[in-house]
């Protein structure tokens, strides 16, 4: 699949997560490209753009070896560590970065993209904060698989970008719709929703809990739980429960299988 703005939306809010649960002061990363190269696109914490778009080799360095094993790699002085090539030394220097991990972003077998997490002193990087960053990876991953269903979903009804955009209009009044004071108001504009997914082939016979349709109706439009959580003013943990509701209800096993089942339902346009 071809990466595209939306992706490294992704990318940016995960290194902002990362961040928080690491403590890290640096975070940067990037998508694969065509080919064996990984772009460093975002970048977060960093004092310089040294690092920004710089192509990493698939094998060389910290990030292209992480490609290659698509597992996490760590360095504690990445300058003089043996553990990897030194391609990109000048740069990590420039940022003044020392201790370095690197964590993939896999979806379907196949890496997709990188995400570091740096800091400027030779110090270890302890499990916790690896354990941190690999959630936040996997946050990206959860999101690129939603993405991938849409747009193949998309080229194969020949619904195109427009019906796309149907879709994401139907996400945003649905996290509207409860920030409404007015019942009647807020009853029209659920109504209007509803003529969105009138034209389904398949309705449903178990029907969802309108909180469950607002949240398949964020990870469709591509949204991590944090991000449906806050979209929706709940918490993440009240979004996973809505989510795994749904999941049974449309004998879901994956995020993605969730989204195709509520649109074949008609649950979602």
């Amino acid at each position: 699949m071809t990466a595209d703005a939306s992706d490294a939306v992704e990318i940016r809010n995960a290194l902002l997560r990362l961040r928080r649960a690491t403590g890290l002061p640096v975070a940067f990363g990037g998508l694969l490209e065509a080919g064996r190269q990984m772009r460093i696109s975002e970048l977060s914490g960093t004092a310089t753009d040294a690092l920004r778009s710089l192509a990493v080799t698939s094998g060389n360095g910290l990030g292209g070896k992480t490609v290659v094993l698509a597992r996490p790699c760590v360095v504690t002085d990445y300058s003089v560590s043996r553990q990897i090539s030194h391609e990109y030394d000048a740069p990590v220097a420039v940022e003044g970065l020392r201790s370095v991990l690197a964590v993939p972003v896999v979806v379907r077998h196949g890496v997709r993209g990188v995400l570091y997490g740096a800091l400027r002193t030779a110090l270890p990087l302890g499990g916790r904060m690896l354990e941190a960053a690999v959630e936040a990876a996997r946050d990206v991953e959860r999101a690129l698989v939603v993405r991938d269903e849409a747009r193949t979903l998309a080229a194969g009804g020949g619904a195109g970008a427009g019906w796309e955009q149907v879709r994401e209009a139907h996400a945003a009044l649905r996290a509207l719709a409860p920030k409404i004071a007015d019942p009647e108001l807020r009853d029209e504009l659920l109504e209007a929703c509803a003529l969105l997914t009138a034209g389904s082939a398949s309705p449903a016979r178990v029907r969802p809990a309108p909180r469950e349709v607002d949240v398949l109706a964020c990870v469709a439009a591509g949204a991590t739980n944090a991000v449906a959580a806050e979209r929706l003013g709940v918490t993440p943990e009240t979004v996973k429960g809505y989510l795994r509701s749904a999941m049974r209800k449309l004998r879901a096993r994956t995020r993605g299988e969730a989204v195709v089942a509520a649109r074949r339902a008609g649950w979602l346009p």
